[in-house]
């Protein structure tokens, strides 16, 4: 009797990081099945660092270029500081995600293709002549050709749901290929299907049965010869949760009102892609927290205004054109000294511009960009977990001050997410507010003699009832003025008080030699890849060091000496060089400038390749 032949063992590779990317239509689920593997990565003990990518283009047409949405993450060691560079891995659910993402790959690397969408109308409209999938122009791949529509209708031909409910369950076929692909469990997934669909069961099924199809198609087929574990990042015990910089920004602000023991006020109007920050303080309302979704941007702070005179934690939220419209606002906030943070999640511009993309290029308005001498405080992000430490420096530092804050985070942040540690109590900063004098001894514009901050007398405390508003007020008493020198002096007062938080600011940490060659500086979510970069060229022996700016006004106090320490100072960012302008004007040095204006990261790769320009003299 003949035995059958035995299946060739499956080998097992073992690497330090990996970087995979989904793409697809809008419709396919390409935002969810992206979280969905970010979380299983994220529960299995890896680093990770997620990109989603969304078409600028509201309902852009089925199958269109303009229509392709994108889910990019790098996961695996300690390594792992940005989503990566160049996909190792890309999902490609329909010829138009393979014409726009195939020139980021490198040979060699591995599609996974959807191969029933390669239909003779979907790849005309994405402008291929002929089926990549079988015309050897992706010979320098490695193509694996997977009927999915095919294999998804055949797992849910006895469900009872329509052809297009069946369909719209494929996402989760590939889903269960990567997990199996990855050594991922996709029990947190189960979970999370029985929750989101607990209402419509008849969905929560197939969704679930058509994950273990896509696992169980993966192990039963030989048409993949290796599976991969990634290695675990050694962690700091404790609680973590995955974020966006987004969540992170708004439990951020639910923990600074707490730890004020003041209700939190979000006055907000939505906009992308700062939206997110209004929709999950939305769920914690009964925690003492008051969402208000105003009319129109103007509306929206000053209305967090008028909450931060009523003694509430203030705060609002926008992205760079709704930031040009609070400008007005902005100053009645410095003016009457109220405590309030602005968070302003940068993205493509100017106008419209490029809604649901990337930049760094409202560092000069949150900055300057107000009528008259108007200084504020303003803070920027460097990771999607650090957008909760920034937003909480950003409200400590509001109301010890008593001035309006801006956190910058931008788009690539606030979409994108990291495990975040939730930290322990003690491990929280502190937030006073000084005790009022007595009534009788109480002056408006009084200043505390550390920080000049004027005492938060709120509005319906007998006593110390107070005029407020955007005109001149006069030093202590707070009466109306329209002295010439008193408004010098209040101006000047209102800038030092600024001038005075870089007391608070930490010595600046300088990743290498503390002196030498070139120093890459940079602000915000350029962190990874300067730091990813800089590690790489060190480790070929070029002498390059990194340093990284959290406060962008005021700047640290030792940012000049560090500087000088350097022959040669590089700054990467996502904009025409508006911090360089402002390192330029501020210490009369001459930084070289790398800049990328696309509506993406700057990534490592980039970065590397200008450090080597520079002390290689190519």
């Amino acid at each position: 009797m003949n035995k059958s032949p035995s299946k060739k063992p499956i080998k097992i590779n073992e690497l330090d990081s990996i970087t995979i990317r989904f793409a697809g239509d809008s419709g396919d689920g390409i935002q969810l099945v992206g979280h969905q593997f970010a979380n299983a990565t994220a529960i299995a003990g890896n680093e990770l660092s997620t990109l989603p990518d969304y078409p600028s283009e509201v309902r852009a047409p089925a199958g269109s270029i303009g229509g392709v949405s994108g889910f990019q993450l790098s996961f695996g060691d300690e390594s792992v500081l940005t989503p990566g560079t160049k996909p190792n891995v890309l999902i490609a659910m329909n010829p138009a995600a393979l014409v726009v993402n195939i020139k980021n790959i490198d040979k060699g690397s591995i599609i996974i293709a959807n191969s029933d969408a390669f239909t003779p109308a979907a790849l005309e409209k994405a402008g291929y002549s002929s089926n990549p999938l079988e015309d050897g122009t992706l010979s320098n791949y490695r193509v694996l050709a997977i009927p999915v529509n095919t294999l998804t209708e055949s797992t849910l031909k006895d469900s009872g749901l329509t052809k297009a409910q069946i369909l719209k369950c494929k996402n989760f076929y590939v889903l269960g290929i990567m997990y199996w692909m990855y050594d991922l469990p996709i029990e947190p997934t189960i979970n999370w299907i029985k929750t989101k669909f607990k209402k419509t069961p008849e969905l929560a099924k197939a969704n679930h049965q058509v994950l273990a199809a896509g696992y169980a198609y993966s192990e039963a087929t030989e048409m993949f010869d290796a599976r991969f574990q990634i290695k675990k990042s050694p962690v700091v015990p404790g609680k973590y949760r995955n974020l966006t910089g987004n969540e992170a920004a708004a439990y951020a602000l639910i923990t600074a009102a707490k730890l004020l023991k003041r209700k939190l006020f979000y006055g907000s109007y939505p906009i992308t892609p700062a939206t997110e920050i209004l929709q999950t303080l939305a769920k914690h309302k009964a925690n003492d927290v008051v969402i208000y979704q105003a009319e129109d941007e103007i509306a929206a702070i000053c209305s967090s205004i008028g909450a931060a005179f009523a003694g509430c934690l203030a705060s609002t939220g926008t992205s760079g054109p709704g930031l040009s419209l609070k400008v007005e606002a902005t100053g009645l906030g410095v003016i009457s000294e109220l405590p309030l943070v602005i968070v302003n999640v940068q993205r493509g511009g100017p106008s419209t511009g490029l809604p649901t993309k990337t930049e760094q290029s409202d560092l000069l308005q949150a900055v300057y960009g107000r009528h008259g001498e108007s200084p504020l405080v303003v803070l920027a992000a460097t990771s999607p977990a650090d957008c909760f430490t920034a937003t909480l420096e950003g409200a400590r530092i509001a109301v010890k001050y008593m001035t309006p804050v801006i956190v910058l985070t931008n788009a690539y942040l606030s979409n994108g997410s990291e495990p975040f540690r939730i930290p322990k109590l003690r491990e929280l900063p502190k937030f006073e507010i000084p005790p009022l004098p007595e009534p009788e001894r109480f002056k408006p514009y009084g200043r505390d003699p550390e920080t000049l901050a004027r005492p938060w007398a709120y509005a319906g405390l007998k006593g110390y009832e107070h005029r407020i508003g955007g005109l001149e007020k006069t030093d202590g008493s707070g009466t109306v003025s329209h002295d010439p020198e008193n408004h010098e002096i209040m101006s000047k007062l209102r800038a030092e008080k600024v001038a005075r938080v870089a007391a608070e600011i930490p010595p600046t940490k300088v990743y290498g030699a503390a002196e030498g060659e070139l120093l890459v500086i940079g602000w915000g979510s350029t962190f990874g890849a300067i730091t990813q970069a800089v590690n790489e060229a060190r480790k070929t022996g070029l002498q390059v060091s990194s340093a990284h700016v959290r406060y962008m006004n005021p700047l640290p106090p030792d940012l000049g000496t560090v500087m000088r320490r350097f022959r040669k100072i590089l700054v990467p960012e996502e904009n025409f060089g508006q911090f360089r302008m402002m390192l330029r004007a501020a210490y009369a040095l001459e930084p070289i400038g790398l800049n990328k204006m696309q509506g993406q990261a700057l990534n490592a790769d980039e970065v590397l390749a200008k450090i080597k320009e520079i002390l290689r003299g190519n």
